[in-house]
């Protein structure tokens, strides 16, 4: 299910409106903590950004006509190069959007092979954070075929990992709030929409009544749906560039 855009969605120096999102916890957050380096809380964010973002970098790589084997070496580079060689350098939060400096910053690593072979053998080819390449592959292939070009695709599949990042969040929610079972039930109704019937076929699983059901689904919805807006928020630098990310963030979703 693809939340709706919210007219009531509107950007500003303090929490989003109707979201309850700071504006302040961003991706450009934990870049300029690991762009300073030297703590474990700096590595640890920078880690979490190549574990979050790994697989639309990969898909971009596949289908800019690299082979799985170069991809994936090519990904583990980058990302040493990110953790251990202050890579981001002088990176200036006015870039702009997240993932607008990330694709940047790997088009100009990979556009100069020269200096990457003679990192990867500095490096000695060690993988630093655990990235699954099997996976990677697999779901690559699981893509459909499109005549979009790899950035749009790269887009695309940025996109969905946010929504991806925002469903993994509410599962943690619930499963805190001690409904992780009721969750997992009812998962496939927050991101698809029912069929006729499928509540009653639920209700009879979560031991609840059908209204029950139809009710737990849509508070579910409607916090997936802000997770998702605040993980959107959460890739631009300023407040005023959230609008034109999120009409970005829709359109791609319907190309």
């Amino acid at each position: 299910m693809t939340p709706e855009p919210d007219n009531n969605f509107t950007p500003g120096s303090g929490p989003v409106t109707g979201y309850g999102a700071q504006f302040a916890p961003t991706s450009w957050t934990d870049v300029m903590a690991a762009q300073r380096g030297g703590s474990v809380e700096a590595e640890a964010a920078l880690e979490k950004l190549c574990l979050t973002y790994w697989y639309p970098l990969y898909s971009y790589l596949r289908r800019k006509g690299f082979d799985p084997h170069k991809a994936q070496d090519l990904n583990q580079e980058f990302f040493y190069r990110l953790l251990k060689e202050n890579y981001l350098g002088a990176v200036d939060r006015k870039r702009g959007k997240f993932r607008s400096f990330l694709l940047a910053a790997l088009n100009h690593f990979v556009s100069n092979q020269r200096d990457y072979e003679r990192a990867a053998k500095r490096g000695g080819g060690q993988a630093l954070i655990s990235l699954d390449d099997t996976d990677a592959e697999n779901r690559f292939k699981l893509e459909p075929a499109s005549s979009l070009s790899p950035e749009k695709i790269f887009e695309k599949n940025w996109f969905l990992t946010l929504f991806e990042q925002a469903l993994a969040r509410l599962r943690e929610e619930q499963k805190a709030a001690g409904k992780l079972e009721l969750f997992d039930q009812l998962k496939q109704f927050v991101i698809e929409d029912a069929e006729s019937g499928d509540y009653n076929n639920a209700a009879t699983k979560v031991n609840m009544t059908a209204n029950a059901v139809a009710v737990t689904v849509h508070r579910l919805r409607e916090r997936y749906k802000k997770l998702v807006y605040e993980e959107v928020v959460r890739t631009v630098a300023d407040p005023a560039e959230i609008e034109d990310e999120l009409r970005r963030f829709f359109s791609v979703l319907e190309e």
